[in-house]
């Protein structure tokens, strides 16, 4: 597979969305929030059913959002959020991060949450966010790092489940332990000032289990993941059933405890300095 093309190995199943859906600028872009200023010029990439989208563009308000995804079905979920949060400021377009067709330096803030993993070259798609970044402007970015998931207790299957999703993941082209990575990737596009942290998702109490279990058992029989580790001989449909039923019986554990590790960078764009 060509390094700048890469399958978004979990597609846009239900599953998919409910995982997707339920994320907010609180859980998913903290790091950020304390950036935003009301007046601000945004773009969110790969802004997916746009949740945090809307709640970024609340933070903004009165400046103006452009959200950008590779899925015209998935952006019309969240063009109907805008419009059920009366959000009139924010526009959705289909666009790749490799090539964002904005001037540079369009936005003041340009934003992606889990979309390096999915890209051949996130090298490449950082610079591509620089570009379209204003002088003085930011470059934020978050993404998870499934080798550094940790849960209890250990049901079997969950490892393997992990392993599973590494090896799809790598042959779509994309990189599943981002998080660890986005440090050097900013160095690599060329970012000086760069800010690097780190943050969690955690689920314990019985509806976090229920939740995030029963999202996995799903996507794990019906997603796009389901159907390349399959496809690509990866897994056999018993196997992937067996992985689902782990995923079920850990969410059905009391003592269940589920954490999600993930990278975080600030990247400031730097300032035009003096000409002639």
């Amino acid at each position: 597979m060509p390094k700048d093309t890469a399958v978004y190995t979990h597609g846009h199943h239900e599953s998919v969305l409910r995982s997707h859906s339920r994320r907010t600028a609180a859980d998913s872009a903290a790091y950020l929030l304390d950036r935003l200023r009301p007046g601000m010029s945004l773009l969110d990439v790969g802004c997916g059913p746009g949740t945090i989208t809307a709640d970024l563009a609340e933070l903004v308000a009165p400046g103006r959002v452009t959200a950008v995804d590779t899925s015209a079905p998935v952006l019309e979920r969240a063009r109907a959020v805008a419009e059920e949060r009366g959000l009139t400021g924010v526009r959705f377009t289909v666009a790749d991060v490799l090539g964002l067709d904005f001037p540079d330096g369009s936005f003041d803030v340009v934003h992606a949450h889990q979309v390096l993993q999915h890209v051949g070259d996130p090298v490449a798609a950082l610079r591509e966010m620089r570009r379209v970044c204003r002088p003085g402007g930011v470059v934020a970015a978050r993404d998870a790092d499934y080798a550094a998931m940790a849960w209890y207790p250990a049901v079997p299957g969950l490892e393997e489940w992990r392993e599973l999703y590494g090896r799809v993941a790598r042959a779509n082209g994309g990189e599943p332990d981002a998080g660890r990575r986005l440090h050097a990737w900013a160095r690599q596009a060329g970012f000086g000032g760069i800010t690097a942290t780190a943050g969690t998702w955690c689920y314990s109490t019985p509806q976090e289990r229920s939740w995030w279990s029963g999202m996995w058992a799903d996507r794990v029989l019906a997603s796009d993941f389901a159907r390349s580790a399959v496809e690509g001989g990866y897994a056999t449909e018993s196997e992937l059933r067996r992985l689902s039923d782990a995923w079920r019986e850990w969410g059905a554990r009391p003592e269940g405890w589920f954490s999600v590790l993930h990278g975080e960078i600030l990247c400031e764009v730097a300032e035009l300095g003096p000409t002639g």
